[in-house]
């Protein structure tokens, strides 16, 4: 499981929403071997002034929200990922991307009315 967060200028990023969720999950796509039709992607695009940081306009950070098990080997090759294809893919520089993976263990997420730890999944975790 992974949710995607997408934090950056809404006058930069707000009407890219869709260009930016399909790059991004491409990445997780190749990297992760995410299924296709599982994308969950929130944007929380700021207000000019509201995210600061020295960085151009178009400085973007993408937290991704995943359980835990994954190998440092995937983590690298999902920020690799990142970089080689979702920035130059949004155009954007590489001191403009930022990418958080934050992990968490399956039970401490509720899915589908029941703890994430007793879920059967159709994709690998462990990569």
């Amino acid at each position: 499981m992974a949710q995607v967060k997408i934090y950056g200028n809404r006058t930069v990023w707000g009407d890219r929403r869709g260009e930016v969720s399909d790059a991004v999950h491409q990445a997780l796509v190749g990297a992760w071997r995410i299924p296709e039709d599982k994308r969950f992607h929130r944007f929380l695009l700021l207000e000019d002034g509201d995210l600061v940081a020295p960085r151009s306009a178009a400085y973007l950070v993408i937290e991704v929200v995943c359980f835990s098990g994954r190998s440092t080997t995937a983590k690298r090759a999902l920020v690799r990922a990142m970089y080689d294809d979702v920035a130059p893919a949004l155009g954007i520089a590489d001191d403009d991307l930022e990418v958080v993976i934050l992990e968490s263990r399956p039970e401490n997420w509720g899915i589908r009315g029941r703890s994430a730890d007793e879920l059967v999944l159709t994709y690998p975790v462990e990569v």
